[in-house]
Order: C-alpha cells, then sequence, then structure tokens
C-alpha cells in the first residue's frame, strides 16, 4: 500500500499536467514566437492565460481537478476546504468557478495604493473570512509569486486558515514548493497543474536564437499578442 499509493497519485498528476498542457495549447494560451518580457529579456515561448480563461468549458475542467482534490475531503480531513479566493483578474474568475463546483463562497481581492505609494491586497466591502475558515487560495500563472504572496496576509489578517496554494502553470525559475507569508513567517503549501520552464534570453543575436535569425519581437498585451 504504501508504494502502490505514492505510485498512483504520481500517475494521477502527470496526467493532469498532460491535460492541462492539451487545454493550454488547443486554446491557443501557449504561443510561441519572439516576446519582450516585462523583465526586459526575449522569450521564444508566452502563455496568454485569457485565452483559456475565456474558454468557460476549458476553465471548469481544469478548476476541476483542484475541486475533485479537495471536494472528497471529510469533516476534520486536512484538505477541507470553506473557501475559494483569487487575486484579480484570473484568481477571480478560477476562485468563482472552483468555489462553484465545491459547493462553498467565493472571494477576491483587489490591489490597493496605500497613501505612501505602497500596494497591498484588500478584499472588497461585504467580502469576509470568518476566524478559523480554511481558504483555498487559486491563481493562474505563477512566475515570481508576487500575486499571492500579496493575498496571504490578506487572509491572516481576517483570520483564515490556508489550505494550499494552487496555480494553473507554474513557470518560475527552479521548482517552488512552498509560500511564506511576509506578514508571519508561516509556511504554506504550494501546487501546480503543470509545471513549465520557459527559457528567457538577453536581448541580441549573441544571446537571443529569435534576434539571431529575426524573428518579429513583440510585447505581450500590444497587436493581440497577449497580456
Amino acid at each position: 500500500m504504501t508504494t502502490i499509493k505514492p505510485a498512483i497519485e504520481i500517475g494521477a498528476r502527470v496526467a493532469v499536467a498532460r491535460r492541462t498542457e492539451e487545454l493550454l495549447r488547443s486554446s491557443g494560451a501557449l504561443r510561441e514566437g519572439h516576446f519582450l518580457l516585462k523583465s526586459g529579456r526575449h522569450g521564444d515561448a508566452y502563455i496568454e492565460k485569457f485565452a483559456v480563461l475565456s474558454d468557460p468549458a476549458a476553465t471548469s475542467e481544469l478548476c476541476r481537478f483542484w475541486a475533485g482534490a479537495f471536494g472528497a475531503a471529510e469533516d476534520g480531513d486536512d484538505l477541507r476546504v470553506d473557501l475559494v479566493t483569487g487575486p484579480t483578474t484570473g484568481g477571480v474568475i478560477l476562485a468563482f468557478e472552483t468555489g462553484r463546483q465545491l459547493g462553498v463562497r467565493a472571494i477576491f481581492a483587489e490591489e490597493v495604493r496605500g497613501e505612501d505609494g505602497t500596494t497591498h491586497r484588500e478584499f472588497r466591502r461585504g467580502f469576509r473570512i470568518e476566524p478559523g475558515e480554511r481558504v483555498l487560495l487559486v491563481d493562474d500563472i505563477l512566475t515570481t509569486g508576487g500575486s499571492l504572496l500579496a493575498m496571504v496576509p490578506a487572509i491572516e489578517a481576517q483570520g483564515g486558515e490556508i489550505v494550499e496554494c494552487v496555480v494553473l502553470v507554474d513557470r518560475s525559475s527552479g521548482s517552488t514548493n512552498t509560500l511564506t507569508s511576509t506578514a508571519t513567517g508561516r509556511v504554506y503549501p504550494l501546487r501546480s497543474l503543470w509545471r513549465l520552464d520557459l527559457p528567457t534570453y538577453e536581448p541580441g543575436a549573441e544571446s537571443c536564437p529569435r534576434c539571431a535569425d529575426d524573428t518579429p519581437l513583440h510585447t505581450p498585451g500590444s497587436s493581440g499578442t497577449g497580456a
């Protein structure tokens, strides 16, 4: 039993990752070309998350992977979820669909700029987390983890207990399995449906193969190349 169960779980994760990739490709979310990234570096592949989030059937299927994992939990189980939340905008769509499938409430937080010029996440008026409620934190693409990390203090401040942080795709550099709260230092598990390594390059023909072969450069978010 101790050897069979992990093997089954690994096989299930591989199948989920494969299906996630299929949905991203079929929806046109996974794009190839020559892209100028926010970091200033160049990339030859890019994920346009709203291409898949605009497809209700695909979005519902992706959220079902999370709902299936947490919906089977019984009272007292570590995976029981009372509430789903996510950051604007992709996380809102995913939170509400996952919450619908689980039969629990779903809320979201927005970025707010303080008087000192710093930004933080706040839940909209009327959204609440009761002390001790078990929270599933969802988002679309993990690059630096900034959107999720900004959500954690807002959840903790209302007394929520984060069960897990989950994303559709982890495209961060290196393996990321946890998130650490900047407010409390608490460490939370992090899981993705699909792990994707996308190499990036310094601009210029010497380092970027797409510059070297004169592939036109696109900036995601303009000219229909995505956000």
